[in-house]
């Protein structure tokens, strides 16, 4: 017969147990939806290097007031006895945290209606090299001799930039940009294929 040694779980193993537990329950959480409104709440309000101290405090806070629960309800239910197993978190306040967002706040961006005959041109520029909206809308407006009310929209991703303009200006920055240093990069330009 082997003697199984079963100590009792550690502080931190029953932390890195809820952890997984919430990491489960975020993965299969039925409202998407409002998890990714938070997100983008603490995305918009706490800065991108607090965000792993941000949880560790949520963390700890929820974990807090799960004790100071359990150490009031152990007092009061003494003589009780325990009729049913409880659910984990079941008593901790993720509610406080969680509560809805209200669905006005987060409003879904509504594209410009473009004017007729509007063309949409691919530059492969982008902020990888630190080429910006306002950089390359003055660009633009310099080379092509336009004002800012000629260029539609400017989209700049990581590695392309979008260029939504009349298609006379498009096949004027076509001929004038094609070919020319951008930040250190030699521009293509085309017309874009999506829409």
């Amino acid at each position: 017969m082997d003697n199984i040694n079963k100590s009792t779980p550690t502080e931190q193993d029953v932390l890195i147990g809820k952890i997984k537990l919430l990491s489960g329950k975020t993965e299969t959480d039925p409202n998407p939806e409002e998890l990714e409104s938070l997100r983008k709440l603490i995305k918009k309000n706490v800065p991108w290097r607090l965000r792993g101290y941000f949880m560790a405090y949520l963390l700890r806070e929820l974990t807090k007031n799960n004790k100071n629960d359990n150490s009031q309800r152990t007092r009061v239910q003494k003589s009780k006895p325990i009729s049913k197993a409880k659910k984990p978190f079941a008593d901790t306040n993720i509610e406080k945290v969680t509560k809805p967002v209200n669905k006005e706040v987060i409003k879904p961006k509504k594209e410009k209606e473009l004017p007729q005959g509007a063309k949409t041109l691919y530059l492969n520029v982008g902020k990888m090299k630190k080429l910006y909206t306002r950089e390359l809308s003055a660009l633009l407006q310099e080379k092509l001799n336009i004002k800012r009310e000629d260029i539609y929209s400017i989209r700049v991703h990581d590695k392309y930039s979008f260029i939504t303009m009349d298609e006379k200006n498009c096949e004027k920055a076509i001929e004038v940009l094609e070919g020319t240093d951008i930040k250190g990069r030699t521009a293509s330009i085309t017309y874009s294929k999506k829409k």
